[in-house]
């Protein structure tokens, strides 16, 4: 069975970027990403110097990828992680928490260059 890669942030920054070993990665597999990634790109966009040409790159790549919004399910699991880190002393950012009950909700491999994804329990990530 093939895997289906939820795709975070920085992925698809490095992808945007041109970054070759990346894109070449995302064309061979199964990829989504989150409303939450989306956002997160929309808002580097609009902080940036160059809008117009940034939200063109973020519409850009959303043509490329199915995305996945949140739900009462995802709510639940985001609870669950984020008291988990909690007790654990591991803190991460909110918004990855959120793309981690995502990845957890929907049984997909997350792929990232955050290392701090390795302290949520049941997740499966890779870092490209």
């Amino acid at each position: 069975m093939t895997q289906t890669y939820l795709l975070d942030t920085n992925i698809l920054v490095a992808y945007q970027n041109g970054e070759e070993a990346v894109a070449g990665r995302i064309e061979a597999q199964a990829v989504v990403t989150t409303s939450i990634v989306l956002g997160e790109l929309y808002f580097g966009a609009f902080k940036s110097v160059r809008v117009g040409a940034n939200l063109s790159r973020v519409e850009t790549t959303r043509l490329l990828l199915s995305v996945l919004s949140c739900d009462e399910e995802t709510s639940k699991i985001y609870g669950d992680v984020k008291n988990q880190l909690r007790a654990k002393g591991r803190p991460i950012p909110d918004n990855d928490i959120w793309i981690a009950a995502t990845a957890l909700q929907h049984d997909l491999v997350l792929a990232s260059r955050d290392a701090h994804f390795g302290s949520v329990d049941g997740l499966k990530l890779e870092i490209w």
